[in-house]
């Protein structure tokens, strides 16, 4: 439906040409965004059309587009983008203060570049000295905050799915479209430290969900739910374990062979030099079987995560 000049919606519909048009012009939009799975999504409405109206002409056109689009899917390496999380505080912000959002930045943005940007483009509103970047990714108490100044925290985030998810992400391209979940983790100890020994280490992973899913219209989408998952120092040691084991999984698979990739995956695996590496991390957890049945289930965990991880 075409809106008429008040804004009403008359009962003009598109013709079928007018429609092909416009899902060509759809088409080569997503193929200059590298989006080329949605070319081949797109193509499947316009070419039951064409064949309708025998136009092999424009066929053999659609053809070689959508050939063009499967080689780039198969020999392009493509960065969709970088996420973080943006949180304002201060009664500077007005509506936005306690606000949070996921911005969707170029690829390979650095937490500097976004916060150097964001630090600049406030400053410019309220006032250098008055615009202040919060530095960790703790929960903010705003009761230690400066009621004169206006504070921005920025924390890097990455897409979240739940595990019956990643059967249906396999791509690169699956795992970056259609997202609105995103995480990201907070380590600390119970006496306050960031950081501490592997058997007084937790972490807090936070799971961000967005109004919306990207890619959207917008690259700044607002925060409207959010969870908190906190791990005991032996869940954290099965999370880290598990990641060594997809990063030598991924890098023994790697077609073709990286001879490099697997030497550096290695040597932050098993390397005598890497502090709190695997060995510590058995030193730590299994060198006694815990007393506590509760703890025994994540005490075998563990156990499995490290017989996969020197199979691999």
């Amino acid at each position: 439906l075409s809106p008429d000049e008040d804004g009403i919606c008359s009962g003009r519909y598109f013709s079928e040409s007018g429609l092909v048009g416009l899902l060509e012009q759809a088409a080569e939009l997503f193929s200059t965004g590298g989006l080329y799975e949605t070319v081949n999504e797109v193509y499947k409405i316009v070419i039951p059309i064409l064949e309708a109206h025998r136009d092999f002409r424009k066929l053999t056109l659609t053809h070689s587009k959508l050939q063009k689009a499967f080689d780039s899917i198969i020999n392009k390496k493509r960065m969709f983008g970088t996420y973080f999380r943006v949180g304002f505080y201060g009664s500077k912000f007005g509506d936005l203060d306690e606000q949070e959002f996921v911005y969707k930045e170029p690829a390979i943005t650095k937490l500097p570049e976004i916060s150097h940007r964001l630090e600049g483009f406030y400053g410019q509103c309220f006032g250098e000295e008055a615009v202040e970047v919060i530095k960790d990714s703790a929960p903010v108490d705003k009761t230690k905050l400066d009621p004169n100044k206006a504070y921005i925290q920025i924390t890097f985030v990455e897409p979240y799915f739940d595990e019956y998810e990643m059967k249906d992400r396999v791509t690169y391209f699956e795992k970056n479209f259609n997202i609105c979940r995103f995480m990201y983790t907070t380590p600390f100890t119970m006496d306050g430290r960031p950081r501490g020994e592997l058997s007084e280490q937790y972490k807090r992973n936070t799971i961000l969900t967005t109004m919306h899913a990207f890619p959207y219209i917008k690259t700044r989408i607002n925060v409207i739910q959010r969870e908190e998952v906190i791990l005991t120092p032996i869940e954290v040691a099965i999370e880290d374990m598990r990641k060594k084991t997809q990063e030598l999984t991924a890098a023994t698979n790697q077609e073709p062979p990286d001879a490099k990739m697997l030497q550096m995956v290695l040597q932050g695996s098993v390397g005598a030099t890497v502090n709190q590496g695997p060995l510590e991390v058995a030193q730590v957890f299994l060198a006694k079987i815990p007393a506590d049945p509760k703890l025994y289930r994540h005490h075998n965990k563990l156990r499995l995560c490290f017989k996969e991880f020197i199979m691999r």
